[in-house]
């Protein structure tokens, strides 16, 4: 139902690989699965930060996805984090519900009495 991408912002491999894990997902995933790009370890010092925060950001922006940065160490935006991807994926499935159209035809039962009270003799087809 939804993916984190999530790379270490003090590790510029970590965040070469999204570019991969995009692709994968793009092959094996559902095509409406939630995406949100995590930046971890947002709470380093800015000498060991080797992903500027401006780069993820224009890489959240060049595939259409959300963008957050991070400290599991702090508990910085853990919790939106989650709560933005639970919310998307809630909306997404409410408007997927309110445009299917129902896949099962309902046939109701004719009365089983008649004008006076009293049950309608049952017929059989073509007479028989």
């Amino acid at each position: 139902m939804g993916i984190l991408l999530v790379y270490d912002v003090t590790d510029e491999s970590s965040f070469n690989n999204i570019r991969n894990w995009i692709r994968n997902i793009e092959q094996h995933a559902s095509d409406n699965v939630n995406k949100i790009l995590v930046g971890n370890k947002a709470d380093m010092d800015e000498s060991k930060r080797a992903v500027p925060t401006s780069k993820g950001q224009a890489l959240a922006d060049e595939y259409g996805i959300k963008f957050f940065e991070t400290s599991a160490k702090t508990n910085m935006n853990v919790e939106e984090v989650f709560f933005s991807i639970g919310r998307d994926i809630k909306h997404r499935l409410a408007e997927t519900d309110s445009r299917v159209e129902p896949q099962t035809l309902k046939i109701n039962k004719p009365d089983q009495t008649d004008s006076g009270g009293q049950a309608a003799q049952k017929t059989t087809c073509c007479g028989s």
